[in-house]
């Protein structure tokens, strides 16, 4: 993997223990963190983005070599693994920093974005309409350490459990060339 390759997503769609957990098992993916963005206080804490008054998401930035996976191939795969059609949550997990969006980096990134969303809102993927979030990433703050690398290392949890594990069930069904080979077995 050349360091030219590598480029940047992020994503915010619910909890990202869920986002990461996903994300960590595609091949090309070289890296993916867990933080806080879109919102208005600096260095905040779990503490605070949990009140939902930070304006920042539970979101994941994702580092992923092109020549593997692609920024479009990303974007279906994120709007696949959550419910990009429901304002401000996932699940039981309610408030704005538990809301579907995409941060972008570039206006590449951000034309892909308006067009996936277009595209699956005029095949009518979903029952209802796409309330993603498109917006200009600012400042990412990564999450605490306890939060990062969450579902891997405390997979028998409850919410990892009946959570995170359906999604990971889905992604294998769905995605499974996709998948780092060690994954796909």
């Amino acid at each position: 993997m050349g360091k030219n390759n590598l480029k940047t997503a992020v994503f915010a769609g619910g909890c990202f223990w869920c986002t990461e957990a996903v994300f960590q098992r595609l091949e090309g993916v070289h890296q993916v963190v867990s933080g806080y963005t879109g919102g208005t206080i600096k260095n905040p804490a779990y503490r605070e983005i949990t009140s939902g008054r930070t304006g920042h998401a539970e979101a994941i930035k994702i580092e992923y070599d092109t020549d593997i996976i692609s920024y479009n191939e990303l974007l279906e795969i994120f709007f696949a693994t959550h419910d990009p059609t429901t304002l401000n949550r996932q699940g039981a997990d309610r408030g704005t920093q538990y809301r579907s969006a995409i941060f972008y980096i570039d206006d590449d990134q951000k034309e892909r974005s308006q067009i996936m969303i277009t595209n699956l809102n005029t095949e009518g993927v979903f029952n209802d309409p796409i309330v993603t979030e498109v917006a200009a990433l600012g400042a990412f703050y990564n999450a605490e350490d306890y939060h990062q690398n969450y579902y891997n290392q405390n997979s028998n949890q409850g919410y990892c459990q009946f959570v995170i594990n359906p999604k990971l069930s889905k992604l294998q069904a769905t995605y499974k060339s996709k998948l780092k080979k060690e994954i796909q077995n």
